[in-house]
This record gives structure tokens, sequence and C-alpha cells, in this order.
């Protein structure tokens, strides 16, 4: 995948707040997309987060929407560039609950293909649908070489 930009809000709380957290942040940005400009696809928000991350700035989940320049982003948002990277893929639809599970599914398929996990890169999720976390459509996207 090409380089990204992306607006929106950053969650920051415990591990086990996330499920929560993140469909609550992922509504607050819906309800404010007419405060970004420049959004590429305003029926797709992203998720973003590095599973090991290496710095306390690095920490946590970004919200967002894709965005063609960072113009005119609300101060109290964040923006972010994430490089040009390679994925391994897997779709998940159904409940926030259930989204471990096809991750584990997405890792076993990445270790039988002979990628390696790259967990200090950002790791993407492509949400089509995000409205009802117990109904979500979702591109896992785990970065890899």
């Amino acid at each position: 995948m090409e380089e990204i930009k992306l607006a929106g809000l950053r969650v920051l709380c415990p591990g086990d707040q996330y499920i929560k957290e993140i469909p609550k942040a992922s509504l607050r940005l819906e309800n404010r997309m007419s405060e970004i400009s420049l959004i590429a696809n305003p029926h797709r928000q992203i998720g973003a987060f590095k599973v090991e991350e290496s710095t306390e700035a690095e920490d946590g989940y970004w919200v967002c929407v894709e965005v063609t320049a960072f113009e005119d982003v609300p101060e109290d948002m964040v923006t972010l560039t994430v490089p040009a990277q390679s994925y391994a893929v897997y779709h998940h639809q159904g409940s926030n609950k259930d989204i471990m599970q096809s991750y584990g599914y997405l890792h076993k398929w990445i270790d039988a293909s002979g990628y390696k996990r790259l967990k200090g890169r950002w790791h993407l999720e492509l949400y089509s649908s995000w409205a009802d976390p117990e109904r979500l459509s979702v591109e896992l996207c785990d970065t890899v070489e």
C-alpha cells in the first residue's frame, strides 16, 4: 500500500478498555468529519496502531479518515503519515469482541506463508462499516515483509 495520510482522534487507555473506547471515538469522529478538509473517502474510517511501539508518542490507537493533505485539521485532532508498506490482509465481519479470533487466523496465515510480521510498524484496520460494534466490516492489515 502506498503512503497514507490520516487525520482523526487518538485513543489512549488501559489495554482492556480499547474494545469500549474505540467505538466511542469512531462515533465522535463520524460526528466531526465535516470539520476535516480534504477527506479522501468519507465512507471509510481507518484505525492505526503499532503492536510494539518504541516511544510513548506511538502508544494507543488512532481512529482516522484518510486525507489528501493536512489542511484545516482541527487543533484537537491528530495527524499521522503511514509510510508505504506491505500488508497481509484478512476481512473481519461481525462483532468487535471476535476481532482477536480473526487476527489469530491472519497471524497463522502469515506464519504458514513464510512472511514475517513487523510489529514495530503501523498496522491498519480499514472500516467500511463501523456504526455498530456488533456488526463491523473491516480489513485487518498486518504489516509484513
